[in-house]
């Protein structure tokens, strides 16, 4: 039996698993690389130069580290990078110095609320090094003398982004961006590219596409930032829909996070899918926004940009922990239902039109063989729902519009449409 597209997207999601990425650095090119790689050969891997303005931001310098750890008094080796990424604070300047216990604390993070759990900190825009511990086992440091070591090194290097630009029949762009540069966290991180990623696959199989597609995978916040500072003009032109896309993984619930102004297609779109994928599904306010849309929807900006996900980040208690992990956290049941809802958005995108109808008056359905209830009083539900389509067929109303007045899912009306057209009874209108 061939695996589902959940599997296989979790495969991937195993491979980039151990790697430790940040905002720069050889982990995440070499993630992009293994994307381009296997999946996705037409991905360029581009990269920005450190000190290059990004609106009011700085690219800051590289970061690359090889190891981390701490030293007990009775030399015991604890907070081993090797061992868990976490436990070093992201983009940490070197040290190797013995401190006492009292100046170390001021240098680790702990979650009280999850004595388990490994925070994951980062220190991208001021230089300074940490440690991240379980909370448990901070609790048990004695006094004494500590070696603390973080081999690592900031320079001036690059920040690197991937990007794939797919042709459609349309100049009209779809966006899609997700982010890369987290270490191994599942669902805030892995699962969003995992997922982008065999949707551009999908995306590349479709023979006839309407809209070109902007793929980008990008350090989260100074990447979309860079990449905006590059391509705004072109994207205000030309993108009419996108999504943000992170947390996708796990199968706890949906989610549905909104553009700034909460009326664009892309809001529409994920609404209707969310709405008919799962009744219960959660929508969040634009004032808990976290992710990339808070630049893609910034004031002057103002893409119509909307976020679906599985489990909201900062919503679940792994958020930002050692605790979102593979196999407990991210399941390719949960990939496969956030890549599901997604390509339900896209293909709603590509499907959509304003059908108008050709006659003048309720058109004879009967000689055109759609009326199959012939002298019955009650007219057939396939006849009634033909007819209920017409009516909504003004020039005004979407494919998207009707299904709304139905109260039906819009891929219920794909054939229908098909077979509407096919008898001449409608027109794309020009919208």
């Amino acid at each position: 039996m061939s695996k589902s597209i959940g599997n296989h997207i979790y495969s991937l999601a195993e491979l980039l698993w151990p790697i430790n990425r940040s905002i720069t650095g050889n982990g995440l090119r070499e993630t992009l690389k293994i994307i381009k790689r296997n999946h996705i050969p037409d991905l360029k891997i581009k990269s920005v130069p450190s000190g290059s303005k990004a609106f009011d931001w700085t690219v800051p310098k590289e970061w690359e580290i090889d190891d981390a750890y701490i030293i007990d008094p009775k030399g015991k080796k604890i907070c081993n990078f090797k061992e868990n990424n976490l436990h070093v604070v992201n983009y940490s300047k070197p040290i190797n110095k013995e401190i006492s216990l009292e100046e170390l604390d001021k240098h680790l993070h702990s979650l009280p609320e999850e004595p388990n759990a490994i925070p994951y900190i980062t220190s991208y825009y001021k230089e300074q090094w940490g440690f991240c511990i379980q909370h448990k086992l901070r609790k048990r440091l004695v006094k004494g003398k500590y070696r603390v070591c973080i081999k690592s090194k900031l320079f001036k290097g690059n920040l690197s982004y991937g990007e794939v630009i797919l042709k459609g029949k349309k100049k009209k762009e779809i966006f899609l961006s997700t982010y890369v540069c987290h270490p191994s966290l599942a669902n805030n991180e892995l699962s969003g590219p995992t997922v982008t990623t065999f949707l551009v696959k999908w995306l590349l199989s479709l023979k006839n596409r309407k809209y070109t597609y902007r793929i980008i995978f990008i350090p989260e916040t100074i990447g979309s930032l860079v990449y905006l500072s590059k391509n705004l003009k072109n994207m205000k032109k030309n993108i009419v829909a996108g999504f943000n896309i992170t947390c996708v993984g796990d199968d706890r619930c949906y989610s549905f996070l909104p553009s700034r102004m909460a009326n664009t297609l892309s809001d529409k779109v994920a609404s209707h899918v969310l709405k008919w994928t799962d009744k219960k599904f959660k929508t969040y306010e634009w004032s808990e926004r976290g992710s990339d849309e808070r630049q893609y929807c910034a004031p002057g900006i103002d893409l119509p940009i909307a976020s679906i996900m599985r489990s909201k980040y900062g919503t679940y208690k792994e958020y930002h922990t050692s605790l979102d992990i593979l196999d407990k956290v991210v399941t390719p049941k949960g990939l496969e239902g956030g890549f599901s809802a997604l390509k339900k958005s896209i293909e709603i995108i590509e499907k959509n039109f304003y059908p108008k109808c050709n006659l003048l008056g309720e058109p004879q359905l009967g000689k055109r063989g759609l009326y199959s209830n012939i002298g019955k009083r009650k007219i057939a539900s396939n006849t009634k729902l033909i007819l209920d389509f017409l009516t909504w067929s003004d020039g005004r109303h979407s494919l998207l519009d009707i299904a709304e007045k139905l109260n039906l899912p819009i891929w219920k009306l794909y054939e229908l449409a098909d077979l509407i057209k096919k008898n001449k009874l409608i027109k794309v209108s020009k919208h």
